[in-house]
């Protein structure tokens, strides 16, 4: 019998999506307050707002201290309903072709600005 068929087993696959891309023990999350409104995928690129501490998608249109990308999403996270709580990675090396972004913030500005704050983004998986 196939154990996912029984009642109560989890049918789930993990799928690895490559985002991290070094030796995981260099990478820190912590706890965020991503803001209402939006429904984001692991690896988004978000910047923080000033007057409220909570994270936004990144764009460079924004005024409000959201159009500097800051971390980097650890975890799909809907907020579309009410603020929510997620994890994001504060520091650590991750693959530039997973990350999820706005594309008016180049990838380019995205680098050189994270890696001003121990997040590196790299082009290939181990190494830059």
């Amino acid at each position: 019998m196939d154990l996912n068929t029984q009642a109560g087993m989890r049918t789930d696959v993990f799928t690895p999506d490559r985002l991290i891309a070094d030796d995981a023990d260099d990478i820190i999350g912590k706890g965020i307050t991503l803001a209402s409104g939006q429904s984001l995928a692991r690896g988004t690129i978000l910047g923080k707002v000033t007057a409220t501490g909570k994270y936004v998608l990144c764009t460079s249109g924004a005024t409000d201290g959201s159009q500097t990308p800051t971390v980097i999403l650890a975890q799909d996270c809907d907020a579309s309903a009410g603020d929510a709580a997620a994890i994001a990675y504060f520091q650590g090396t991750f693959n530039g072709a997973a990350l999820v972004y706005d594309s008016t913030v180049p990838l380019q500005t995205i680098k050189d600005t994270l890696r001003g704050l121990s997040i590196m983004i790299v082009d290939t998986i181990g190494g830059v």
